[in-house]
């Protein structure tokens, strides 16, 4: 079973919201689609589950061409970030009303509701209405409606982003076991990285409607093809600034550093230099050792760890950091980057070392 995706377009009168898209997803391991709000991931799961249609192109879904065929007739399920769920039904009932739909019989039907209700602790609420369960058991009963189905396609649509922080670290967990063996293609959206890379798999890197970069999401997360791409995949936002590239050294205003492996071959010239904030920190390090001085704007504490925006002559930057340090806004601080995890792009925003 594959879902591929030709050259698909998407438009809203004289606006294009997906611009020609070529994917293959395959099952075995989560299909993350990873951008911003407005990116265009609604917009992509919409043409694959055939809710919308497509202005040109394919989707073929396991060698069959479905780009005119019905939601209904997809065998596909649809998890939204809102808890759908039929109000005047019982959760075993709104978990079974695919399978009903579907003329499964009322043995086989049980069977199934009971599993997923296990797998997904919703066994004491299955009497229950909608109305009367938690945010966390709302969505929950929707996940259930979708592994019950047996879909061949689950699409999950933001799904954890309307739960308290606590659920959906234990739902995310959970997902991957969820879904494993069941020879489902998953899709999940998600604005978050750290959501894309706890859930492994390949990710697709979204902005302005179209795809940036896809791939496994680890390998893309250490090497994004594209200035785009390792901007898509950063929070807090990654910070970059032009360079000129001059013999072995790269100057970035009054700072400057030596250039190493694949970076020292580069020609000379213009550049941009890109880095995460937890490789620019308040004090220098074996290995953050190029200095910048900057005045802090913004300080935020987080747990264990404090960042600070602060301005430079090379424009706004992020540092991100373990414990607690003493930042006062307003006032110069001097950051230190570790080169060693730079990127380098070329003008036209390509990867270049």
């Amino acid at each position: 079973m594959t879902i591929e995706l030709r050259n698909v377009t998407k438009t809203v009168g004289a606006v294009t919201h997906i611009k020609p898209t070529s994917l293959v997803l395959e099952p075995g391991h989560f299909n993350v689609l990873l951008g911003e709000t407005g990116a265009g991931k609604t917009s992509l799961i919409k043409l694959m589950a055939g809710l919308d249609p497509v202005a040109s192109g394919t989707i073929m879904m396991n060698g069959q061409d479905v780009t005119h065929v019905s939601t209904q007739k997809r065998r596909i399920s649809l998890v939204h970030q809102f808890f759908v769920n039929y109000p005047h039904m019982s959760v075993y009932d709104n978990i079974a009303s695919p399978l009903k739909i579907a003329g499964m019989a009322t043995s086989e039907i049980e069977g199934r509701v009971e599993e997923v209700a296990r797998l997904l602790q919703l066994t004491p609420m299955l009497n229950r209405r909608p109305q009367e369960l938690s945010g966390g058991q709302q969505q929950r009963t929707a996940l259930a409606r979708a592994i019950a189905k047996d879909s061949q396609a689950v699409f999950l649509d933001e799904p954890l982003a309307n739960l308290d922080y606590k659920l959906r670290e234990e739902l995310r967990d959970q997902l991957p076991e969820l879904f494993a063996g069941r020879g489902a293609i998953v899709v999940y959206a998600t604005s978050e990285p750290e959501e894309a890379l706890l859930l492994g798999g390949r990710t697709a890197l979204m902005h302005d409607g179209h795809v940036a970069q896809f791939g496994p999401t680890a390998e893309i997360y250490r090497k994004p093809g594209n200035l785009k791409a390792a901007q898509v995949f950063s929070d807090p936002p990654i910070n970059t600034a032009p360079i000129v590239k001059q013999g072995n050294r790269a100057k970035m205003g009054a700072a400057s550093w030596d250039l190493t492996g694949a970076a020292a071959s580069l020609r000379d010239g213009p550049y941009t230099v890109a880095v995460r904030p937890n490789y620019v920190l308040p004090r220098a390090t074996d290995t953050a050792r190029v200095p910048m001085t900057g005045t802090v704007l913004v300080t935020e504490l987080s747990g264990s760890e404090s960042s600070a925006h602060f301005s430079t002559e090379a424009g706004n930057w992020v540092s991100l950091s373990h414990g607690v340090h003493p930042y006062r806004v307003g006032e110069d601080h001097q950051f230190f980057m570790d080169a060693s995890k730079c990127f380098y792009f070329a003008p036209d925003g390509a990867l270049a070392a």
